[in-house]
């Protein structure tokens, strides 16, 4: 059932991320609309298996008829103030796209094997190529989604698609190239000893410099130019909130590297009161051995978890919550206030019934994942429903999009 809340100017200011209306006359108040998710795991299990299936015994081909049925049904089960989304790709028509970016990544791969330098001129047309695939790729999505019977479509230009990764490439390049320069100036035996340490810090340098900041132009240019009918979202975030994201995330990795770690040093100081005696014993060594293995293999897999059940979910609770809080216009604007803690919790419990599973609870977690995220949101408008979709629909047309990517068929997730 749709939940519709309407509260008096007064006290919507404080509800809202930024203001929907500005000017001198008084805004009117601010009605309240929950996103909801009517999904079931046993129902996409069914679907899930099938999907699964058939993609095995076509060795891979079916992926686009399994992309539009799983489309379907979480679009179909996602109801947006009481109306569900609908998807009307065609699988023929996305095969064309998965067979065009397949074979480029065949052949990227290839050319990789053939000599380095190959393998550099390929890399160098794939990055020449993607702006414009992921471009088309939104293009294709939106075009093939609807609500109320009117279609999304994506704003965006193809020059603005390239300035979004334009800016982040000059830097890692210009990083990349000073790296270089300072390997060079080294004597060679230096130079070839440090090389190692010098490229692990080289990307290191380059990801924090350059990730954070390519994700927000990525974000900005995704959310800036979603439109239905007449009506276009903009995008408000700032670089500053994306990094703040970044930094505490990587904060909190670091100090589940130091707790296991700690945990690591204490069980191999307990290890190492137990000497081997004096003189090769290799019975004793492989025993040794056969200890450490034991000690470090679950650090490694405590950090994997703790990385999926604490990091992971962190990163993307506070991420949706920035991006959607700060999407909108002057009409509508979205509200994310997806936790943390009951993210952590959803993880915790999807992983160990997957692995108890052997996988088959997948489609059970990817329906729970879904329906947290999707019921985290809410709609805050100034105007009807009713009259927010009459105005959409004033001088749109029934254009399913660029004509290239519809010919493509171009949704390969980009």
């Amino acid at each position: 059932m749709n939940q519709t809340h309407r509260l008096p100017a007064h006290e919507a200011g404080g509800l809202i991320a930024s203001p929907l209306i500005t000017g001198s006359a008084p805004p009117r108040p601010v009605s309240l609309h929950t996103v909801q998710f009517t999904g079931s795991g046993s129902e996409y299990f069914r679907i899930w298996i099938v999907n699964l299936l058939m993609m095995l015994l076509t060795f891979g081909l079916y992926y686009p008829w399994a992309k539009v049925r799983r489309l379907r049904y979480f679009y179909g089960n996602t109801l947006v103030i009481g109306h569900p989304l609908d998807f009307h790709g065609n699988p023929r028509q996305m095969l064309r796209g998965f067979v065009l970016v397949s074979a480029l990544m065949l052949l990227y791969g290839a050319a990789g094997r053939v000599s380095p330098t190959s393998g550099m001129i390929a890399g160098f047309i794939v990055a020449a190529v993607w702006p414009a695939l992921m471009r088309a790729s939104l293009q294709f999505r939106l075009a093939q989604t609807s609500w109320r019977g009117l279609r999304f479509h994506f704003s965006g230009s193809l020059k603005d698609a390239y300035m979004v990764f334009l800016a982040p490439m000059l830097v890692a390049v210009g990083v990349t190239m000073l790296g270089g320069i300072l390997l060079a100036m080294l004597p060679k035996s230096l130079g070839s000893a440090v090389l190692p340490i010098a490229l692990t810090l080289g990307m290191l340098l380059t990801a924090t410099l350059v990730g954070p900041y390519t994700l927000w132009r990525l974000k900005r240019y995704q959310h800036a130019h979603y439109a239905l009918g007449q009506l276009q979202t903009t995008f408000k975030a700032s670089y500053r909130h994306m990094l703040g994201i970044f930094v505490k995330t990587g904060l909190l990795g670091i100090g589940a590297m130091m707790g296991l770690g700690v945990l690591g040093g204490l069980l191999g100081a307990t290890l190492g009161t137990h000497h081997a005696p004096p003189g090769p014993d290799t019975r004793q060594i492989g025993k040794q051995m056969g200890a450490y293995m034991a000690m470090i293999m679950p650090i490694l897999l405590g950090y994997i978890l703790l990385t999926q059940i604490v990091v992971a979910p962190y990163f993307n609770a506070r991420m949706q919550n920035l991006v959607w809080t700060q999407t909108g216009n002057r009409l509508v604007r979205f509200k994310s206030h997806l936790g943390w803690a009951y993210m952590a919790r959803l993880a915790l419990k999807n992983w160990l019934l997957i692995l108890l599973t052997l996988g088959l609870y997948w489609p059970f977690a990817a329906v729970a994942l879904a329906k947290a995220r999707l019921q985290a949101i809410v709609i805050h408008t100034r105007q009807d429903p009713d009259a927010l979709i009459a105005q959409a629909r004033q001088g749109s047309s029934d254009a399913t999009g660029d004509l290239a990517a519809d010919l493509i068929g171009m949704d390969v997730g980009l």
